[in-house]
């Protein structure tokens, strides 16, 4: 074969753009008793993919049986599981909710002003935590005015 086909064989089936007959060619080649001395260094490398190819693996190998009686119990409980959570969720929850309704006006305003109060708190309580705010954005505008 060409040298010169060679070369330019080699230098395709190092950028990985040869196809499957050009690399057949090339391990014909340097299978082959006339290889050329500069090609020499490429000679191992395919003798070793002719190698590599012809190898097998002697040991076999088996992969435990699968328990399919123990995974199929698996999955009948976790429907079962998934089954009993949404029956629950659904025949638990409440019918009605007395949302607070009152019939005696007096203790209708004792509630509300309960609830007025705990909000009042509330309220206040936050107010509070703002003015601290508002002391940090007086002492960072003394240190560092805006322009």
């Amino acid at each position: 074969m060409e040298l010169h086909k060679i070369e330019s064989l080699l230098e395709k089936y190092f950028e990985g753009e040869t196809s499957v007959a050009e690399e057949n060619q090339l391990k014909d080649y340097f299978s082959s008793a006339g290889v050329a001395p500069e090609m020499e260094p490429y000679r191992p490398m395919f003798a070793y993919f002719k190698q590599a190819k012809a190898e097998t693996a002697h040991k076999t190998f088996e992969l435990p049986a699968m328990k399919t009686n123990r995974v199929a119990w698996l999955s009948i409980a976790a429907s079962a599981v998934v089954l009993l959570g949404v029956g629950l969720m659904f025949f638990n929850r409440p019918q009605s909710q007395d949302l607070g309704t009152f019939d005696d006006p007096e203790v209708a305003f004792r509630e509300t002003q309960k609830a007025l109060d705990l909000l009042s708190g509330n309220v206040n309580k936050g107010i509070q935590g703002m003015q601290y705010v508002q002391e940090y954005e007086d002492v960072k505008t003394s240190v560092f005015p805006s322009k």
